[in-house]
């Protein structure tokens, strides 16, 4: 008989696909479902890592999707346009079903304000958002509708929905199951009771299916990419070595990944996290604390999203200056070769994202 892997291609093939390749040529997408055009509507959301994605789609004259202004004072201007709405971190599932779940009304958190240290009042659900925090809680729930209608329209209007999964670490009200971005204490407190939890692969397949199909209600045509997130955790509450819960979160958010999108249509699942972490790459893409990735390493994910996921219609803005692997910043982008007509949303767009200085993660502050 004769040997059913002999005419397979190359990509199936370790020594051909991995060990034989350059570490910068290593290319582990074969195949996506579908492209995005440069007339759709790209809405992100997702971990830190996710905030790399704007400035590239950006920078290729793409549509970023964009629903939420900032706010007029720049001490509060962080955490906008970094996502396509103000809603910070989504780092895991049920965050992301619940976020969509509280813009309909549909779930209603008792938790609606926590208490800084300095006194004010913060958001639990954007802990970073308003900086100088709220002075009452109706100027805070005033906020949050205005927020939740921003919200809205992402998961209406988008055309694309890139969600990044980040941790599998999470922080519950044992009222009604509320999650929170951050653990009661780190970013303020609460007044009510609330417990830890690891969410099972089983729960957060459940939970991403159940968001696709909600997602689906309000924009049946919507087309949705996943990745992981490879920036390991920043700490554990599990009473095990970091290295260990970090395996863990990491395995379990690329199994939900993979069964979300082969169980639905028009569900795609980019390999941020292997271009990254696989040890083809011998750690050059992560900094001396292991945990940041390089510029090099975020351009190597970008440019091989740019080549499967842009396509053909790509039209870059600006190439990127030939001694920087990371491409230009923000600020040196030009709208010059785009047409008259989107030059005015293209510049807008430029102008949320320079305030981006650095990439913002809310779980930093677990260990300060």
């Amino acid at each position: 008989m004769a040997n059913p892997y002999s005419q397979l291609p190359d990509h199936c093939f370790w020594r051909r696909a991995v060990a034989n390749v350059a570490t910068d040529d290593i290319d582990p997408v074969t195949s996506m479902p579908f492209q995005i055009h440069l007339t759709d509507k790209v809405a992100t959301a997702g971990s830190c890592f996710a905030q790399h994605l704007s400035p590239m789609l950006v920078q290729h004259g793409f549509h970023f999707l964009v629903t939420e202004a900032a706010p007029p004072d720049p001490v509060d201007q962080e955490n906008y346009g970094i996502f396509s709405a103000a809603y910070g971190n989504i780092y895991t599932v049920r965050q992301l079903l619940q976020l969509f779940n509280r813009a309909y009304g549909v779930f209603r958190p008792v938790d609606k304000a926590w208490t800084r240290a300095d006194g004010v009042l913060i958001d639990p659900f954007r802990p970073r958002i308003c900086k100088k925090g709220y002075a009452t809680a109706k100027e805070l729930d005033t906020d949050r509708s205005r927020h939740l209608g921003c919200v809205r329209r992402v998961f209406e209007e988008c055309d694309v929905f890139v969600f990044t999964l980040g941790l599998t670490e999470g922080w519950i009200s044992e009222v009604d199951g509320t999650v929170f971005p951050l653990a009661p204490g780190a970013a303020g407190s609460g007044h009510g009771r609330y417990r830890f939890e690891n969410f099972s692969v089983d729960s957060m397949a459940s939970d991403l299916t159940a968001f696709v199909d909600r997602l689906r209600i309000v924009n049946r045509s919507a087309r949705i990419i996943l990745t992981v997130s490879p920036v390991p955790l920043i700490a554990t509450y599990e009473n095990r070595h970091v290295l260990v819960s970090t395996t863990y979160s990491k395995a379990a958010l690329r199994v939900v990944a993979d069964l979300v999108s082969r169980c639905r249509e028009n569900v795609a699942y980019f390999p941020s996290y292997e271009i990254i972490t696989g040890h083809h790459t011998r750690s050059r893409y992560f900094e001396a604390d292991l945990r940041t990735v390089t510029a090099a390493g975020v351009a190597q994910v970008m440019k091989v999203f740019a080549r499967h996921c842009l396509g053909t219609e790509t039209r870059k803005v600006v190439s990127p200056l030939p001694d920087d692997p990371a491409g230009p910043s923000i600020d040196s982008l030009s709208v010059q070769s785009v047409p008259s007509s989107e030059a005015a949303a293209r510049a807008r767009t430029e102008e949320r994202l320079r305030a981006i200085a650095r990439i913002v993660c809310d779980e930093e502050a677990l260990d300060r």
